[in-house]
This record gives C-alpha cells, structure tokens and sequence, in this order.
C-alpha cells in the first residue's frame, strides 16, 4: 500500500439500540447497542460532539501565534492555537475558524488554507476538527472581543515554529491541535509546500457544510 492509497473509509456498523443518558450544554453522552461482525452485541458509551475548528496563524516572520488557556479537567495552563466550537449544525468552518482568530486574539487573516482534519478521540467521542492555516496576518478592525471566564485569563504569544516543534516533542506541549497543527504546518513546508494544501472551504465529510 503507497501513500496515494491509504486512506480512511467509511463504514457504520448495525446499531440495535441507543440512548442519551446525559445531556450538557455543549455535548452529550450516547450509549449504543453496537453489532460485531460476530453477531455479538456490545454496548459503547461515547461523547457527541459538534466539531470544532482550528487556527494555525503563520506570520511573516515565522512564527505561530499561541495562546495560554487553563483548561480544568487536566489541571494545567496549556498553550494552544485558536480554536472554538461550530455554533450551529452546518456552519462554514472557514467562518468559524475566522470568528476564533478575531475573538481569541483580534487577529484577521488574507490566506486561508485546510491544513489536516482529525478526530480528536475516536475510540470515545466523534469530535472532528478541521485545522486551518492562515498567513497574511494584521491586527483586526474595531473593539476587541470581551472575552469571559478561562478566556478572560489567556496569555498570548508569537513563537517560532522551531520553537514549538522542539517543545512537542521533548513532551512539554500538549494540546491536541497545537501538536497536530504545528507538525502538519512543518511537513507541509518540507513537503509540496503551503500554495499545494487543499483550499479553505474544501469538503469536510465529517461535518458537511455549505459553500
């Protein structure tokens, strides 16, 4: 099998029953009666999730703009790129992922390009994510967005792509999509370049969108 073949395929198992014994603001748990290709029935608990997007935002300089954010279920302050929920079913992610760029760090983008989508966590949860690269960078007209909560309390940063590469894989960055993000942008540039990725509103099967 070459690079040109492989490929993830989609597939749905039989599903003899399911339930939603939780429901939260932003997600919800699912639980399903799955059929094996035995003919065994298993039951598989996971998160359903709206899909999220990402911003991996190149300046001219070569550097990454990050973001410092706690994040309370792993008692950390992680650095991250932008990134943010789709708000309703169908949303163009390119316009989610613009919304991200201004509210997190008042920031406006020329050249959007798909860097990679991923499943964040397939074996419990559906999130997808689609990771965008952005050039062109300038400071966004207008007020900035009034940020609350964790957001209120971000840190941010310009950081070279080095910089972030080391620091993934000596295991001191963390979060999925920076990690995700920054290796793709760094493959991307060593490879057929940054003008050969797929353009910004190129299909998403996991989340489908409107043009």
């Amino acid at each position: 099998m070459t690079g040109s073949t492989i490929k993830d395929t989609r597939e749905e198992w039989e599903v003899r029953g399911t339930a939603t014994p939780f429901r939260g603001k932003k997600t919800s748990v699912r639980t399903d009666d799955v059929v094996m290709p035995d003919g065994s029935v298993v039951t598989r608990d996971y998160q359903v999730h709206p899909g999220s997007v990402a911003v991996v935002a190149l300046d001219g300089e070569g550097r990454v703009l990050v973001i410092k954010q706690y994040r309370h279920p792993v008692r950390e302050r992680l650095w991250e790129i932008p990134a943010g929920l789709l708000d309703v079913p169908g949303e163009n992610p390119l316009h989610a992922a613009q919304r991200e760029l201004y509210e997190e760090a008042h920031v406006k983008a020329e050249d959007w390009r798909v860097l990679t989508d991923v499943y964040t966590t397939p074996g419990g949860c559906d999130e997808a994510v689609r990771i965008f690269l952005a050039r062109n960078l300038s400071e966004a007209e207008g007020a900035r967005f009034e940020v609350e909560d964790e957001e209120a309390d971000m840190e941010l940063a310009r950081v070279p792509v080095a910089d972030l590469v080391r620091g993934v894989l000596a295991g001191e960055l963390h979060n999925n999509c920076l990690v995700v993000g920054v290796l793709s942008l760094l493959a991307a540039e060593r490879g057929d370049g940054f003008d050969a990725l797929r353009p910004a509103e190129a299909p998403w099967p996991a989340r489908p969108f409107e043009a």
